[in-house]
């Protein structure tokens, strides 16, 4: 529940920023956002890559009793986020205009998409430490602790949004400031944690050098959701300009809402994984597999009711929802239709997510690859291009790629699960013989 409620509301973040911009700047600055988003989240991929892997890898250490090794991890974190956020910063900030327009940004959005992305960029340090520490104190079991440094950084983040966007008069610029802000917030209570001399996991001496066998097991654990942030990337930068093509920056704006409404309980789906992650990977390092598998198939159940959410909103109530974001009657028009296509393969999504993870969690980094790329690269990139041409309205082949390649990605999780299954049920048995 503390991860949930942590995700939930870290999910707040871009929610928050897109009401506060939608009523507050305007249509086009809600499709400028649509466009930087995919620019977050390869930033963002960069945090998992060291933050899913380093605390699936602490999980795993704490499980085997290897309380050194536990320590390092926490060090490298650090420094391996430091690192990565210095570079994406700077290479970020040379090349900002390309990479909008690039990610579909239009002269009408690219001033908006500039004004927000650049500072974000500016404390990207920030938040990759923030979400690199948050992982390791779920992992070190300390989930309310995490929760809480999330809920403060949500609740800073909504009084200083309308402080800067209205008050100020910094349009997107302050809400992009108010989000670094209070990711800023968040570190240093995440610090207090982790200088606390009576906790096992904690900074001392010797844990900064970077250790090489550390660093790359949690590149490799966590190269998984790294590739399959990037691929999302790449699949949402080929959507936007589809829709671009096909139906101009209105559209962008819609896809823009429905990936609020869908972000936010993906995120709530992220937070039963994060809770599965660390009793997933401790009990592998264990060879408890049983009190694993239970965790999973719990974790599933759980998940597709939340997605069965997504589901009856986006098929039921998609005005309500568009009304959230915006009070354009245009954009709430043409949002209607591919929310209902979009939404109407929620509930097989929550199952999809939760099986990658499971492989993430306890090391098995190659079927996690193989998932986290099945979906958005074997399936929704090729489907996004070809789709418009097979339908007579090319902007709804854009708007059916989407449910279409969850189906697909699916019927894969599904067969990947079965051949591992039959695995772990041939280790259990021959830890039981003996």
């Amino acid at each position: 529940m503390p991860a949930i409620i942590a995700m939930t509301a870290t999910s707040l973040y871009n929610i928050v920023d897109s009401i506060y911009i939608g009523h507050g700047c305007g249509a086009l600055a809600l499709g400028a956002l649509t466009v930087a988003k995919p620019f977050m989240d390869i930033c963002a991929a960069f945090g998992s890559l060291v933050g899913v892997g380093a605390s699936s890898l602490l999980a795993i250490y704490l499980g085997e009793k290897d309380y050194d090794r536990a320590n390092r991890v926490l060090g490298n974190v650090i420094v391996m986020n430091i690192i990565l956020s210095a570079i994406v910063m700077a290479v970020g900030l040379i090349w900002l205009d390309p990479i909008l327009m690039a990610f579909g940004a239009s002269e009408d959005t690219l001033a908006y998409a500039h004004d927000y992305m650049e500072i974000i960029l500016y404390g990207n340090i920030l938040t990759h430490i923030y979400f690199g520490l948050n992982a390791l104190l779920r992992s070190a079991g300390h989930p309310r602790f995490s929760m809480t440094a999330t809920i403060v950084a949500v609740i800073v983040n909504i009084i200083l949004d309308p402080l800067f966007i209205f008050g100020m008069e910094m349009g997107v610029r302050g809400a992009a400031l108010a989000t670094v802000i209070s990711q800023a917030v968040a570190v240093i209570w995440q610090f207090t944690k982790f200088m606390d001399k009576n906790e096992l996991v904690r900074f001392h001496r010797g844990i900064w050098r970077l250790n090489r066998h550390i660093t790359s097991r949690a590149l490799a654990i966590g190269m998984s959701p790294f590739l399959y942030n990037i691929a999302h990337c790449f699949v949402v930068i080929i959507i936007n300009n589809q829709l671009k093509t096909f139906g101009g920056d209105m559209s962008i704006a819609s896809y823009g809402v429905i990936n609020r409404l869908t972000f936010v309980f993906a995120m709530m789906v992220m937070g039963l994984n994060q809770g599965m992650q660390p009793i997933a990977g401790y009990n592998y390092g264990a060879k408890q597999y049983d009190r694993m598998l239970k965790s999973f198939y719990l974790t599933c159940a759980y998940a597709t009711g939340v997605m069965g959410i997504v589901f009856l909103l986006g098929e039921f109530c998609p005005i309500v929802v568009t009304k959230m974001f915006t009070h354009d009657p245009i954009l709430i028009a043409q949002t209607i239709k591919p929310m209902r296509i979009i939404c109407c393969t929620m509930l097989i999504i929550g199952f999809q997510m939760v099986t990658g993870n499971l492989f993430t969690s306890i090391g098995k980094a190659g079927s996690a690859i193989f998932l986290s790329l099945t979906r958005q690269v074997i399936y929704l990139i090729p489907l996004t291009l070809l789709l418009p041409m097979a339908f007579a309205e090319p902007l709804d082949g854009v708007w059916w790629s989407i449910p279409i390649s969850d189906v697909l990605a699916a019927i894969t999780a599904i067969i990947v699960l079965l051949a591992s299954h039959r695995k772990l049920h041939m280790k259990l048995s021959a830890d039981i013989s003996k």
